[in-house]
């Protein structure tokens, strides 16, 4: 599903700045993009990554020492974005501690049992939950089992990492954050996922996003071919304050455009491979 082998390809090496303030703290978060997924999001918007695998094959020597570039460059953590075909691979080379937090930034549709393999190797997770609903997953995402999967790893993200733990310029340098994107037409499915969270990861922030834009297929799928109405974003918003959720993010509606899309040119990758330069 991920339509990639075992050797990671990655789209982008960079500091980034526009994760939430506890992950990009002042220095930026040192993002790795890696190529393809097992999600197949109609919306998602990093189409060219994860559906298109567009990136380059780095060697695992090269993507260990594209860390410590990062790290030198002044990242404020390792930020491992879609890296759960990789789990194995990258968990050989996070044996060795890097001195700067690891940050596991992943859809959530994943097995607990790989989770495991990789306690002690992340400090920080950083999953999506997505969706509590089988038909919603299925829909939008071609994986109907999407909650049993996620909500069993993010009982063993939780588990790893149960306590939130900042420095003093208030990073994460250990802890479980969970993203949720609101969808159009789905707000009751949204509060019922800030339920969720609420009674089985006490302690773990939360971030609710409410960017969402009508990417790549979308536009032909309602009610997901439109933003967010200010009447859905207001409900969940409500509903998160309601039940005292206060440690995380909620995302301003007006954020909902493409400002946190990053340049997907190969940038911190090309003198990592031999390799030529993929089409498109």
């Amino acid at each position: 599903m991920c339509r990639v082998g075992e050797t990671a390809a990655v789209a982008r090496a960079a500091l980034h700045f526009d994760e939430e303030p506890c992950i990009s703290g002042t220095g930026g978060a040192g993002t790795v993009f890696f190529s393809g997924c097992a999600l197949r999001c109609i919306f998602c918007q990093n189409e060219k990554v994860s559906h298109g695998c567009f990136g380059l094959p780095v060697s695992e020597s090269r993507l260990l020492e594209c860390f410590h570039r990062l790290i030198g460059q002044g990242a404020e953590n390792i930020d491992l974005v879609t890296p759960s075909h990789h789990s194995l691979l990258l968990r050989k080379l996070l044996q060795n501690p890097l001195p700067v937090p690891v940050v596991w930034n992943s859809s959530g549709y994943e097995k607990a049992e790989t989770l495991r393999k990789l306690e002690g190797c992340v400090q920080v997770y950083l999953p999506d939950l997505k969706y509590m609903d089988a038909e919603s997953a299925g829909r939008y995402s071609g994986a109907p089992d999407y909650f049993r999967w996620a909500s069993g790893a993010l009982l063993e993200m939780y588990r790893q990492q149960p306590r939130v733990v900042l420095n003093g310029d208030g990073v994460m340098q250990r802890g479980l954050l969970v993203r949720h994107l609101i969808l159009p037409g789905h707000a009751e499915e949204s509060m019922r996922i800030l339920d969720w969270i609420h009674g089985n990861l006490p302690g773990a922030w939360v971030s609710v996003m409410a960017q969402y834009t009508p990417f790549a297929q979308a536009a032909g799928c309602p009610p997901l071919d439109r933003r967010l109405t200010e009447e859905e974003y207001q409900r969940v918003v409500d509903h998160m304050l309601f039940l005292g959720i206060e440690d995380g993010y909620v995302q301003e509606l007006s954020s909902s455009d493409e400002q946190y899309i990053p340049s997907f040119d190969l940038t911190g990758v090309r003198d990592l491979t031999g390799a030529r330069d993929p089409a498109g």
